[in-house]
């Protein structure tokens, strides 16, 4: 049964997928799709510079000071800004009860990979000595799995949790599900994700670990969940992560929404109640991997 809430977001987006749209026009794309949200009615917004970058501290009432969660947008590292992922930030942050500080990392292809990355690890390292969970929606959620592993080969302190929204974790775009669901997914084709990585790698192997994190060795990862709409085609990314993960010996959660396209949790939830509903769920986990453990 059709979901209604996205039968009007698909109407909405029409079907221009397989256009080929220049960057600028891209960017404006997205920020036109997401507009600029205010954060939610509780949380305090914080202009603050951080690895030397744009960033929102977003606080609701309460917060403890030494426990922040850092958040990385999606927008195929070539697009996506503060603006358009401060009301998903927002959300994420009354959820979990935490700051969630929001970073505007460098995109290509002005700026192509490591930057992206590297911004990642800066703002990870500034904001120690908290605790620090990690989430991220589409290459923000692959980011933050790749700052996962670069953050565990270089030793030191680990994010207590990543939470991964429709995460892009291969970009060889080699997944099944790009065919199985290749005329259901409305808003992206292994055709433009390529073009996207091609300028996010600048020539380097789309199987490189930190920029493709199913490639890499997943041992000692934090505790994860994953969260993904049953009608796109990074279904099959999010599946793969997960499992390596599992047989890696790591927890795992992968959470499959019916109905449900690419990012969901960003439409307003009037529209799509399942938007709260995983954000809701996605706060629980983090604030469940923040909280003290006895003995």
């Amino acid at each position: 049964m059709a979901h209604p809430g996205i039968d009007v977001i698909r109407q909405l987006l029409g079907d221009t997928r397989h256009d080929e749209v220049p960057l600028l026009e891209r960017r404006a794309n997205l920020a036109a799709l997401a507009g600029s949200p205010p954060a939610p009615d509780g949380v305090a917004v914080e202009v603050i510079e951080l690895a030397e970058r744009a960033a929102e501290r977003l606080t609701p009432a309460g917060a403890p000071g030494d426990e922040v969660v850092l958040y990385l947008h999606g927008g195929g590292y070539c697009s996506g800004s503060l603006d358009t992922h401060r009301g998903l930030a927002g959300s994420l942050a009354l959820a979990c009860g935490r700051t969630v500080v929001a970073l505007d990392y460098r995109l290509a292809p002005e700026d192509p990979f490591p930057a992206a990355l590297n911004d990642a690890l800066l703002a990870f390292d500034q904001l120690a000595p908290a605790r620090i969970a990690i989430a991220g929606d589409s290459a923000g959620g692959g980011l933050a799995a790749a700052t996962a592993l670069a953050l565990r080969d270089r030793g030191g302190s680990l994010p207590v949790a990543l939470v991964l929204i429709s995460p892009w974790v291969d970009l060889t775009q080699s997944a099944e599900t790009y065919a199985e669901l290749g005329d259901v997914d409305p808003m992206l084709t292994d055709r433009s994700l390529t073009t996207m990585a091609e300028g996010y790698l600048a020539g380097t192997d789309a199987r490189t670990p930190y920029a493709s994190p199913v490639f890499g060795d997943l041992t000692g990862l934090p505790p994860t969940r994953v969260d993904v709409g049953s009608d796109e085609c990074l279904l099959g990314d999010s599946r793969t992560i997960v499992d390596g993960l599992v047989a890696a010996g790591g927890t795992a959660e992968l959470h499959v929404w019916p109905d449900m396209i690419h990012v969901f949790q960003a439409f307003p939830a009037e529209l799509v109640p399942e938007a709260a509903e995983a954000v809701t769920a996605a706060g629980g986990f983090l604030a469940g991997h923040f909280a003290p453990t006895d003995g």
